[in-house]
C-alpha cells in the first residue's frame, strides 16, 4: 500500500501542511496513522477520506460536524443512515448558498458594467 507524506498529502490537496496538522488536531483524520518517529504517514484510503473533511469544510460545514461525520465513518455500516442524512442536510444548505450568491450576481453585474462605462467615458 502507498503511504503520503504529509508534505506530499498536502501538496496533493493543494493545502499547507498546517492545515492537514489543524484538522488532524481538531479530530477530523481520526484514522492517520503515523510511522516509527511519529510522522503523519496517509495512505490512499486517508487521501480519500482527507478530501471529503476538505470537500465538507471549503463547503461550509462546521468542524463540530465534520468531526462527527468522520466518527460515524469510524464507527462503519452502523451509521450508515446518519450519514445519509447529514449529507442530504448539508446539500440542502450548500444550494441555498449556491441560490443565494447567484442571487448577487447581477448586482455585481451591474457595477462592474458601471464601472466599465465610466471608464470608457473617461478615455474619450
Amino acid at each position: 500500500m502507498k503511504y503520503y507524506s504529509i508534505s506530499e498529502a498536502a501538496a496533493l490537496c493543494n493545502i499547507p501542511e498546517t492545515t492537514l496538522r489543524y484538522y488532524d488536531k481538531k479530530g477530523l483524520l481520526p484514522l492517520i496513522e503515523r510511522d516509527e518517529a511519529g510522522r503523519r504517514m496517509f495512505s490512499e484510503t486517508q487521501m480519500a477520506l482527507l478530501q471529503t473533511v476538505i470537500c465538507l469544510k471549503n463547503t461550509h460545514m462546521p468542524i463540530s460536524s465534520i468531526r462527527q461525520y468522520m466518527a460515524w465513518i469510524v464507527e462503519g455500516e452502523a451509521t450508515l443512515e446518519l450519514r445519509l442524512d447529514m449529507m442530504r442536510k448539508h446539500k440542502q444548505k450548500v444550494l441555498q448558498e449556491i441560490a443565494m450568491l447567484t442571487g448577487y450576481l447581477p448586482a455585481i453585474d451591474e457595477k462592474i458594467d458601471r464601472y466599465l462605462k465610466q471608464l470608457e467615458e473617461k478615455t474619450t
